[in-house]
């Protein structure tokens, strides 16, 4: 965002435009690494070195203001803003108790929401570009410390058999005694491979959701200017379309029955939408539900970040969010190749993808299992032993005795 503020202001225009393919190129070479980097080194070593190595790069265009420097400064930025991202959420929900964990896919990108509308007015206030990457990059600079003193992973930490940490940890609060006494102390003695087909079945439904999810909504958000209204009328209620999923963990629903619904309305939601506007219904009409269709994708998004968490054990959790990251940017970029109509308005072809896409997971979301309310797996047994329905409709003591048979942590 903050590449496209700046052209107003840069004296090398052109090169802005590299500058933001150069970004998006580090974004899957982040995927492609980030999740195996951290399964090797732990999640905190690299959320650090990424931490520190975006804050520098905020600094580097101010002191060499050359365009070449500016390119890799931009893709190494990607990389490690993919990093963090996939580092950030899994601590972040490695931390929460089961039944909170719906909190930080939700809140987590709010506050990079408001991150990109902090931007604008700095953008507006600075006097030229270099002010505004120095403006980004102090406070992150100043804000340093505060990073290490985030813990690493209690699962990982059990993989490599460093006991005494989590002791350490057990002592910092209550809460952070809570979440440690849910970890499974009986390390897993098999190696879980990416080519078991527990774990392949598990990526593939992942990726191919991932990857119609991005195409779907990024879809209808480069086209909002296509339903017969004025683009930023379009382009405000698109982002207050996206408020609502503040309110997702509120839902008490399962996340499988959560996915299946919201990709099912999602779908729904964007076929009458073309069926509408064949039929030259009111464009605000054909607008707001494609706009539903956003705000259900979005929805199963922000599920879909925990989702991915809960299904892959420790072992190799890392690496499959990173591939499932990967679909995702895959799908963004495929975005690009949907034809577009010649009239200006949103195509035939363009809607029946992003109707499709979503409908079809319906069904792919049937092949996984049921994991709100449970401990995080450590070994492909404890995948395994994930139920198929919904722990709340067993009833409290069959859950907690599936909880101690499972995981033997009460």
């Amino acid at each position: 965002m903050f590449v496209f503020v700046c052209q107003s202001v840069c004296s090398w225009t052109d090169w802005l435009s590299y500058g933001q393919s150069a970004f998006m190129m580090g974004l899957l070479l982040g995927s492609l690494v980030g999740g195996a980097l951290s399964d090797w080194y732990g999640k905190r070593p690299v959320l650090l070195v990424c931490v520190c190595v975006h804050a520098v790069c905020g600094l580097v265009p101010v002191i060499l203001p050359q365009p070449f420097i500016f390119l890799a400064v931009r893709c190494l930025t990607g990389i490690s803003c993919c990093c963090i991202n996939i580092c950030a959420f899994s601590l972040a929900v490695e931390w929460t108790l089961p039944a909170a964990r719906l909190w930080p896919p939700a809140v987590l990108p709010f506050c990079f929401s408001l991150g990109t509308m902090g931007g604008a007015p700095l953008a507006w206030i600075s006097p030229s570009w270099t002010y505004l990457h120095l403006t980004l990059a102090l406070p992150q600079l100043v804000c340093l410390p505060l990073f290490f003193s985030i813990p690493e992973s209690p699962h990982w930490l059990l993989l490599q058999k460093r006991t005494e940490v989590l002791e350490r940890y057990r002592g910092n609060s209550t809460a952070d005694k809570h979440c440690l006494d849910l970890v499974n102390y009986h390390t897993p003695n098999d190696f879980t491979h990416l080519r078991h087909p527990t774990i392949l079945l598990r990526l593939f439904v992942m990726s191919y959701l991932s990857a119609a999810s991005a195409l779907t909504y990024f879809g209808i958000c480069m086209n909002i200017g296509s339903f017969g209204v004025g683009v930023y009328t379009g382009q405000f209620f698109s982002g207050l379309s996206e408020a609502p999923c503040l309110l997702v963990p509120l839902v008490r629903l399962g996340r499988r029955p959560i996915s299946v619904l919201s990709l099912f309305l999602s779908g729904a939601a964007c076929f009458v939408s073309l069926l509408l506007s064949r039929y030259h219904c009111p464009p605000v009409l054909v607008m707001s539900l494609a706009l539903l269709g956003k705000l259900c994708i979005l929805a199963t998004m922000f599920i879909f970040n925990l989702y991915s968490i809960e299904l892959f054990p420790t072992v190799v959790r890392q690496r499959c969010i990173s591939l499932v990251s990967l679909s995702f940017r895959l799908g963004c970029l495929a975005t690009t190749l949907v034809p577009p109509s010649p009239s200006g308005a949103i195509s035939l072809a363009a809607m029946i993808v992003y109707s499709s896409g979503p409908i079809l997971g319906c069904s792919l979301c049937l092949l996984l299992p049921e994991t709100s309310g449970l401990p995080l797996p450590d070994s492909l047994d404890d995948c395994h032993k994930q139920p198929k329905s919904h722990p709340l409709n067993m009833g409290a003591a069959c859950y907690k005795e599936k909880l101690m048979s499972c995981f033997g942590v009460f």
